[in-house]
């Protein structure tokens, strides 16, 4: 009877702790997309574009959900880690856009593209950690997550690469890249991240993940 009640103690912290993990990355995100995504995308577009951008991201993870779903079943995968590839995924679509930007950045002058380099590699480091903590405590290895966590940052590159090439991209198909993330995100925040952290624990200490995570999102922005 000990054994039992300490084992499900054990599991009620295990759980607090993951929740709470999930409500940073649901915070970082929420702050990201509010902050960073949408505001840069109307400065560049018209409001009906953004809306575009973001339904079209929006029923892009849909499909991609119900791919994953299908693929993690086959698997036997548990829930907390197929939220933490939604998560990649996700992530790697935002992370195009920013790539976009310093790769233009770097046209106009080195200065520039460094000083965007620089900025968008700090507010990359939470979303690294919300990305693998949440694989790891599905039970994936160490060295898996870290691997699949990285190449949630190869679209950066892919997105400079071709910001350097065409230069002064249309600001039309940059808005519609930013909208497209922003959709992407607000889906995996509604259906991915807060649905699995009420289920995996209720309480405060999950909320206070949350705002954290906007908290955090906020100040990389500023720096």
């Amino acid at each position: 009877c000990d054994f039992t009640r300490k084992v499900n103690k054990l599991k009620i912290k295990t759980n607090r702790i993951i929740s709470f993990v999930l409500e940073f990355a649901a915070g970082l995100m929420t702050a990201i997309v509010c902050f960073d995504l949408i505001p840069e995308a109307l400065e560049l577009t018209g409001i009906t574009t953004v809306i575009i951008g973001i339904m079209l991201g929006i029923i892009g993870m849909i499909i991609c959900d119900g791919i994953m779903n299908k693929t993690m079943k086959a698997n036997n995968a548990n829930s907390i880690l197929k939220t933490g590839m939604i998560i990649g995924i996700g992530l790697a679509v935002h992370n195009f856009p920013e790539g976009l930007a310093i790769g233009s950045g770097f046209e106009v002058s080195t200065t520039l593209g460094l000083s965007l380099a620089i900025a968008i590699a700090i507010h990359d480091f939470p979303e690294g950690i919300s990305i693998a903590l949440p694989m790891k405590q599905g039970g994936m290895n160490t060295c898996k997550a870290i691997i699949l966590t990285a190449l949630s940052g190869v679209t950066t590159g892919v997105g400079a690469f071709f910001g350097a090439i065409i230069g002064n991209i249309s600001t039309f198909w940059i808005s519609i890249s930013l909208s497209f993330a922003a959709g992407t995100m607000l889906y995996i925040i509604s259906c991915e991240l807060i649905p699995e952290s009420n289920k995996m624990y209720k309480g405060r200490f999950a909320s206070f993940g949350n705002i954290i995570g906007i908290v955090i999102g906020i100040i990389s922005k500023i720096i």
